[in-house]
């Protein structure tokens, strides 16, 4: 059966190419596993697909399982530890599993063009939507390529076919729910101008429009986190007021964020003792510092928390669970 166990699907769309669909889709699905929720991520950037680079996991394959194809895993889900346990331990906070779909992990090789015409890409749209074994998946974001062509009518088509079919006898069969759409866009008009027609894309499909995203709106001081607007800011959110949508919030350029999808974060490491700092000498305090720092080894979800984008996205999927 399609999307079987899926519950809620999302949509990330956005009139406009390079205003980071993909990283609001990834941090929308980090943050909502942090608050307990199983995440799917559904990559239909056919041409494009920049999820499997995102998460890190480029080389990873699809396996085939008797119920469909089963999604790369990103994290699995972890329960609290127990408060009674010695307080020296460190807690580990509650999170839901994170899987994801893509294109890319279905090509021999990263650098390989999709060169499809409407039809395949329609197929293969069709083809994810059916024959993915998600299992039980709270959320389904699904991240789209720019525009309102071949992939947009595609997926609509499929997701208001499940969303027509009666309440009980969708809750009997176990369909999810088109939940509805997060419009992504960046403060310039020229990038507004285009993500308007992604609202009116929603409004002839019946898609509700739960908010819109102003992203790279301005610029976040890896030190402080000072918010500098370099270049605008406010065009998402008159955006919205003027097509009377909500507004969920800006997001400024967070420069750890970029380090952590390009695995360039660092473990510091302090072997100084400031019992022994006077025994050593100044020599050895030199090389101490200079010494490489260790590869950060924890799992996305736990690096992606120690960002300034974090906080601003938690609200953005108590948005998104308390409209659910």
């Amino acid at each position: 059966m399609p999307l079987d166990g899926v519950k809620n699907i999302v949509l990330v769309l956005s009139g406009k190419g390079g205003v980071g669909k993909s990283s609001v889709t990834l941090q929308l699905a980090l943050a909502l596993s942090l608050h307990g929720k199983s995440v799917g991520i559904l990559d239909i950037d056919l041409t494009g697909p920049s999820i499997p680079r995102l998460v890190g996991l480029e080389d990873a394959k699809i396996t085939q399982s008797p119920t469909g194809w089963l999604p790369v895993p990103v994290h699995e889900a972890v329960v609290a530890q127990n408060h009674d346990e010695p307080s020296s331990e460190k807690k580990t906070r509650a999170r839901g599993s994170l899987r994801c779909m893509s294109l890319g992990f279905l090509l021999r090789d990263r650098g390989d063009a999709v060169i499809w015409r409407g039809p395949k890409k329609t197929a293969m749209i069709r083809q994810f939507l059916s024959d993915v074994a998600w299992g039980p998946t709270d959320y389904l974001l699904v991240d789209t390529p720019p525009g309102t062509s071949d992939e947009h009518i595609a997926l609509a088509e499929q997701l208001l076919t499940l969303s027509s079919t009666d309440a009980a006898v969708a809750t009997q069969m176990n369909l999810p729910r088109l939940q509805g759409a997060v419009l992504v866009t960046t403060p310039q008009a020229v990038a507004t101008s285009d993500v308007r027609k992604e609202a009116n894309f929603c409004v002839k499909t019946s898609i509700p429009v739960l908010g819109v995203i102003e992203n790279m709106s301005g610029y976040a001081c890896p030190c402080c986190g000072e918010i500098s607007n370099l270049f605008s800011s406010g065009g998402g959110e008159i955006m919205a007021q003027q097509l009377n949508i909500p507004f969920m919030g800006r997001v400024p350029v967070d420069v750890k964020f970029g380090e952590l999808v390009e695995g360039n974060l660092e473990v510091e490491t302090d072997d100084e003792d400031d019992d022994e700092g006077d025994s050593k000498d100044s020599g050895e305090k030199t090389a101490q510092k200079a010494s490489p720092a260790e590869p950060d080894t924890r799992p996305l979800v736990e690096k992606y928390q120690g960002g300034w984008s974090y906080p601003r996205f938690e609200e953005f999927a108590r948005t998104i669970i308390a409209s659910a």
